[in-house]
């Protein structure tokens, strides 16, 4: 598939979100929406609520990453609401199967993140009941971290996985992507690219998903598992 650019506004200006959303309108595929309930993560960002506002008032389609306690409970809202992918985290879920699914039939793509200390391996038969698998590259719960490498061989291994079941789940990756890290990415396997600080601290956010998106579409060419 085409790699897809997801900029996150956590490293956004949170007076002016719909503004800095329109920012990157243009030249993003994705705007990613993290919501921290400050039990799962220690951070507290925003809610169902604020997700509700910036639906009316934005172009692009929201991905939301639920790094939330219980998103059993609450993750098919967000599907209700309008965001066209809702991702919750496995270490959290404690029925993801039916909580996938339900995300599904509110008419949302489902999406499944792990940890980086989280194996992959063990979720391999919950693919089926997957549109995307989210690999951490930071702790979650704060932007600006540094990337860990050591998720690279997990993402290549989730890329393994993926081919075996037919290539059909997109693999995103989220956690200190930036000019220096996405091209190892997209060699790895990734095909869909959370950044914040990277575009949002730049003086032309656009430009700045633009110049990921050409890095990572070069990698990606080169890349074996792309062949």
């Amino acid at each position: 598939m085409a790699v897809q650019i997801s900029p996150s506004i956590l490293s956004a200006d949170f007076a002016r979100l719909a503004d800095e959303a329109r920012a990157i309108e243009t030249a993003a595929d994705w705007l990613h929406v993290d919501v921290m309930d400050n039990h799962f993560v220690p951070n507290l960002t925003i809610g169902l609520p604020v997700v509700e506002s910036l639906l009316k008032h934005v172009t692009l389609p929201i991905d939301c990453h639920l790094m939330i306690d219980d998103p059993d409970q609450h993750a098919p809202g967000y599907a209700e609401a309008g965001a066209r992918n809702v991702t919750i985290h496995a270490e959290a879920a404690k029925a993801p199967v039916r909580t996938l699914r339900a995300i599904r039939a509110a008419g949302a793509r489902a999406g499944l993140a792990v940890n980086p200390g989280t194996p992959v391996e063990p979720y391999e038969d919950l693919l089926a009941e997957l549109d995307m698998l989210l690999l951490m590259t930071v702790e979650p719960g704060f932007g600006g971290q540094h990337f860990l490498d050591l998720v690279l061989p997990k993402l290549r291994r989730a890329r393994d996985m993926v081919a075996r079941h037919g290539g059909a789940v997109w693999l995103q990756v989220d956690g200190g992507v930036s000019v220096e890290t996405i091209e190892r990415c997209a060699d790895a396997g990734a095909d869909v690219f959370v950044a914040g600080s990277a575009v949002y601290s730049a003086d032309d956010p656009a430009q700045a998903v633009r110049a990921l998106r050409e890095q990572a579409q070069w990698a990606t060419a080169h890349a074996s598992w792309a062949r």
